[in-house]
């Protein structure tokens, strides 16, 4: 009996490693971009993946033919979800890097835009996920996007202000 269960530990764990080095990447690029942090310097996006890889872990055995890589991804999206919502009392703006261009967008616009655009997860299970109406994902998506693709400009007066700025320096 001890054997068999050291036999299917250590099976466990190589079919683990073996999903860590294959999927480590892409998840940690994921969680980066929701949380809006710079690619070198993204503690929170380290810390959303551990979490997501230890959750991973700890339900492989029961995982029976379900891709991990999806449970990995769906926990590391509702995790970014309930730390935006429990910090801020709702899904609003968190402290992004400043020069990322998701910063623009709130974190549910983020979380919406990345699980569309980036991986790829379709509008009817992306809404499923996060408990919102597929038309209103859509909504969200296609306002996310326009404001990406059309940053607002900057007015005249905040022009002249950096100008100011930048002259008594």
């Amino acid at each position: 009996m001890r054997q068999r269960q050291a036999v299917q530990g250590t099976r466990r764990a190589r079919e683990f490693e073996a999903f860590v080095a294959g999927a480590s990447g892409r998840l940690l690029h994921t969680a980066t971009l929701l949380t809006a942090e710079a690619p070198d310097d993204n503690p929170r996006a380290r810390r959303l993946l551990t979490l997501a890889l230890a959750h991973t872990y700890a339900c492989w055995d029961r995982l029976r033919g379900e891709d991990p890589y999806d449970r990995a991804r769906q926990y590391l999206a509702l995790r970014f979800a309930h730390g935006a919502w429990r910090r801020h009392g709702l899904l609003l703006r968190g402290r992004p890097h400043p020069t990322s261009p998701l910063a623009r967008l709130a974190p549910q616009e983020r979380l919406i835009v990345v699980l569309r655009l980036y991986e790829g997860v379709a509008e009817q299970q992306a809404a499923a996920l996060l408990g919102l109406p597929t038309e209103r994902v859509r909504t969200i998506c296609d306002r996310a996007t326009a404001s990406l693709l059309h940053p607002p400009r900057r007015t005249a007066s905040a022009v002249v202000g950096a100008k100011a700025k930048v002259a008594a320096s």
